[in-house]
């Protein structure tokens, strides 16, 4: 069966929230806001649960697990090393990160079956054996999927991917993790998570004319920055919530990683409801609505916010504005009003090289109805698009009823070109041949992330975000300093015409969505005859070896590999684009490794000097390689946020299979520090951020008495400088006990395996 949740399933789900809530309410005696609901009704102890906000840590239950094709493969290859027989709690693979936009949809389509053949065949096989659904190439992007499929209000599910959080859009605590996180939950184990603070946002109004709900996260951006959320889930409330659709709800929730959040969520209300019964879920429905007093915040979080939420932000929809933001980062947000000025004032080329919509952000039927409407005014004035327009839609369910209903035709009219259902160029996933590498040119998109070279692969383009309608409009006069609210466009016979916005659209189509399910493959009852074929000899897959456990002794003399100045993504950490296609061959992948982080020594990304040869210049995978091979392990130094972005534990299993021995940052993202911990690397931060500045390129750094390596406890780091003298500087960590033990075997892997092996 396709829908895996049924309402015996989601009752079950209900009712031990029910029960473990009650339990929290003893403890608390506290109204409770709709994200400590959800959280603390999967906690796997409610009596003996700390609960400590920005400090403690949760130890919870999640319902579900889904994966991503580029994701899946390293967290299979890990899952297969704990050696069970079939997962514990029902999870999916979706297979939409390794096909190429290129020429359209089924031409890019065909390519990627012949090109990645040998990673599907692997992830079906493995889904088969363990137990886990497959959706194949084509059938649509991880998150729109899930929540036409599988996403649940009041559930709680991981996903091996940032963006996980677009199911929050339905009511769901849903959050985006690393592989070993994902192979815990498989696993049956418990998931621990940093007790995040939460957030409040407070809506009111309703949205009307160019605004649209892709607009109250490009705002939000801007007032609590990339950083603003780490640790923390936002939690939206207020009447305004109301008048939002559930797709408009998940474009809000989807970004909410861009904040650096550990999740978003919004309450439960009709617009939900509706949304379950058009996808084919109204027992689903009936049963939340029966539940209701789960998947809202009590009455007196909303009547009284400011003394439950760590911060209230109020936006008034009836007053918002269209917005874009970037380039190279989601916070910097402006007005559209204000665009035309930043454009001439900071030299952005005006001019757009080309426009793209869709993604698993904003590949609605709402969305496509609305740029539909766009599109027929242009078409009907005799305008076409005077910059390249790209559509992606979201699911093959999505591409078919917009083919139906018309949204797609309207669109082609004006000379776009559909791609696969698939991320394609919002990961980089884009075989781009108009502009070289290196020319500067803007880009409008309606995705969700634009740090440099993230869609093209060149460090030249600037990315800029706003919502799909909007994407429409600016690719009609294919210039950034158009503003579609105030300015007219030439049109045929020598007039101007001026675009109006367009009207309201329904997020589910009054025909009813087209179902298709020819894209998911359900596993076998049995699947342990199936055997997991991987060639030695494959430049695509690789077996595991596990990491080696720690010696016991001090880590001394470590050169810095790496001290990265400003912002280091997992993007800079680990590129995508072309890497994506060793995402299963962890020895091939880090070849990539830090060729995007910008040397804080010379100003120059993917390079520095190797402190044993004294050879500059030479490229961080090179460099690293060098010191593994003479038995030498390695630090990195971070400046904020460090490792911001994705959800790819790739950016700390390859630093970590290379030799890195700590991380050393002034902050750290969430997912990041996590992913680091798991895989046996020591994240610390700066006890002084100012220390970051001591360190020198040519310094060794020693970390002692990690013997006494304790949680709450600060630790020491030696700088011995070249001139012979040293700097002492003290580091924190937020590392738990056993998180610490993660570190001393080796990883959080090999502690599993042990744990199942003595089972």
């Amino acid at each position: 069966m396709l829908i895996e949740t049924t309402r015996e399933s989601a009752e079950q789900i209900y009712g031990k929230s029910g029960k473990n809530l009650a339990e929290v309410r003893k403890r608390l005696a506290r109204p409770l806001t709709l994200a400590e609901k959800v959280l603390f009704g999967h906690l796997d102890d409610p009596r003996n649960q700390d609960f400590s906000p920005g400090q403690g840590t949760l130890v919870t239950r999640p319902d579900r697990v889904a994966m991503q094709d580029a994701t899946a493969q390293m967290a299979l290859l890990q899952f297969a090393q704990a050696r069970l027989p079939r997962v514990a709690v029902p999870a999916t693979v979706h297979c939409d990160h390794l096909i190429r936009a290129q020429t359209g949809a089924a031409g890019d389509l065909e390519a990627a079956e012949k090109e990645n053949g040998e990673v599907y065949h692997f992830l079906k096989s493995a889904s088969s054996r363990f137990g886990i659904g497959f959706w194949k190439p084509g059938a649509g992007i991880i998150h729109q999927v899930l929540l036409e499929n599988y996403a649940l209000p009041g559930g709680m599910m991981l996903g091996t991917d940032s963006h996980t959080p677009n199911a929050g859009g339905l009511g769901m605590i849903a959050v985006g993790v690393g592989g070993a996180d994902a192979v815990d939950v498989m696993a049956g184990l418990p998931w621990e998570v940093r007790h995040p603070g939460i957030i409040g946002v407070r809506l009111t109004g309703e949205l009307s004319g160019w605004a649209s709900p892709k607009d109250v996260i490009l705002v939000l951006c801007g007032i609590l920055t990339t950083q603003g959320g780490t640790n923390r889930v936002i939690e939206y409330f207020g009447p305004g919530t109301r008048s939002i659709s559930c797709t408009g709800k998940a474009t809000i929730t989807n970004m909410g990683a861009e904040l650096g959040a550990t999740t978003s969520i919004f309450p439960y209300d009709p617009r939900m409801a509706g949304y379950l019964k058009a996808t084919g879920r109204a027992a689903l429905a009936e049963a939340a609505d029966l539940n209701s007093g789960l998947l809202t915040p009590d009455p007196e979080v909303e009547k009284t916010p400011e003394k439950f939420y760590e911060r209230v932000v109020e936006i008034d929809l009836s007053k918002l504005e269209p917005h874009v933001v970037g380039p190279h980062t989601p916070d910097l947000a402006r007005p559209i009003s204000r665009l035309a000025k930043d454009v001439a004032e900071k030299g952005y080329p005006d001019a757009i090289s080309a426009a793209l919509i869709g993604s698993c952000t904003n590949s609605s039927y709402e969305d496509l109805t609305r740029s539909a409407d766009v599109a027929r005014q242009a078409s009907s004035a005799g305008i076409k698009a005077r910059a390249p327009l790209l559509v992606t839609p979201g699911s093959e369910q999505i591409y078919e009823t917009v083919k139906r209903d018309g949204q797609a035709k309207a669109l082609e009219d004006l000379g776009a070109v559909v791609l696969a259902n698939a991320c394609g160029p919002c990961i980089g996933q884009w075989k781009r041949q108009d502009v070289p590498s290196g020319r500067p040119n803007s880009i409008l998109t309606s995705f969700n992330r634009n740090f440099p070279k993230r869609n093209d692969g060149n460090p030249a383009t600037l990315a800029f975000i706003a919502s799909p309608e909007i994407v429409v409009a600016l690719a009609l006069a294919g210039r950034l300093s158009f503003n579609p609210l105030t300015d007219e466009l030439p049109a045929a016979g020598g007039k101007k015409t001026r675009l109006v916005p367009p009207a309201p659209a329904p997020d589910c189509p009054a025909r009813g969505f087209v179902r298709t399910e020819g894209g998911y493959f359900p596993p076998p009852v049995d699947g342990g005859s199936i055997a997991l074929e991987v060639d030695p000899k494959s430049d695509r897959l690789q077996i595991l070896d596990p990491f080696p456990a720690w010696d016991g002794k001090d880590l001394l003399g470590l050169p810095i590999l790496l001290k990265a100045r400003g912002k280091c993504t997992t993007d800079h950490i680990s590129p995508a684009g072309p890497w994506l296609k060793y995402r299963g061959h962890l020895d091939h992948i880090s070849d990539n490794l830090f060729l995007g982080a910008v040397n804080a020594f010379t100003g120059e990304p993917g390079k520095g000097t190797n402190a044993v040869t004294g050879e500059k210049g030479s490229a961080f995978p090179k460099t690293a390689r060098d010191y593994r091979a003479k038995g030498l392990r390695w630090i990195v130094v971070g400046d904020a946020n460090y490792g911001e972005g994705s959800s790819r534990e790739h950016a700390a299993m390859s630093p970590r299979l290379l030799g890195c021995a700590a991380v050393i940052a002034r902050s750290f993202a969430r997912i990041h520090e996590t992913n680091l911990k798991k895989q046996g690397i020591l994240p610390f931060t700066f006890s002084d951020p100012s220390d970051y500045d001591r360190v020198e390129e040519s310094d060794r750094a020693d970390l002692p008495d990690l013997a006494s390596l304790a949680p709450g406890k600060e630790a020491a780091c030696v700088l011995r400088h070249k001139d012979g003298s040293e700097d002492r500087i003290r580091i924190r960590h937020n590392l738990t006990s056993d998180q610490i033990g993660w570190f001393q075997a080796g990883s959080a892997l090999n502690l599993l395996r042990k744990s199942l092996i003595k089972k």
